[in-house]
């Protein structure tokens, strides 16, 4: 997998360049659901993260605010000696779909060197992210190709979706 050239500063443009054929590709998956979606996308994930490292980028930390369950605030609150209602107050307000996510951007817990403060105990949404490797990929392409302007993973596994005679 080539991640030359792909940095958090090139990745929101290099994801304009050929948008309109990554929307056409997606309808046509959703609408076939192929089979072996799940499987080949699974392959480019595992090949990516074998040569990629995250800490290289952590342009998801500094751009994107991860939906934040309750279960994770009570994760969080623990891990930072916190009740709930506290966390609440001081890193989170609800969004226009009454999710809670950071009040702020990057990541509160993001450190210089992009090391997460509370990995262990990070999100689920964080933990999952950037989702390339979990079942029914049809039913997630739309935010797919959102994360493909923000991780190079994604935006890599796109480019090489786009060769695939589908």
């Amino acid at each position: 997998m080539n991640f030359t050239g792909i940095t958090p500063i090139t990745i929101k443009e290099l994801s304009k360049q050929n948008r309109e054929d990554v929307k056409v590709l997606f309808k046509k998956l959703k609408k076939k659901k192929p089979k072996n979606l799940d499987s080949v996308i699974h392959q480019l994930h595992d090949e990516a993260f074998a040569t990629y490292d995250c800490l290289d980028c952590g342009n998801c930390c500094s751009s994107i605010s991860p939906i934040i369950k309750e279960k994770d605030i009570d994760r969080l609150g623990k891990h930072f000696r916190m009740k709930p209602s506290k966390f609440i107050d001081q890193y989170l307000f609800m969004d226009d779909e009454e999710d809670f996510v950071f009040q702020t951007q990057p990541c509160p817990f993001l450190g210089n060197d992009k090391y997460c403060m509370c990995y262990e105990n990070r999100p689920k949404a964080c933990r999952e992210y950037p989702h390339t490797d979990r079942s029914k990929m049809h039913q997630i392409l739309n935010l797919t190709g959102k994360n493909r302007a923000y991780c190079p993973i994604v935006y890599v596994i796109v480019e090489e979706l786009l060769k695939l005679n589908w």
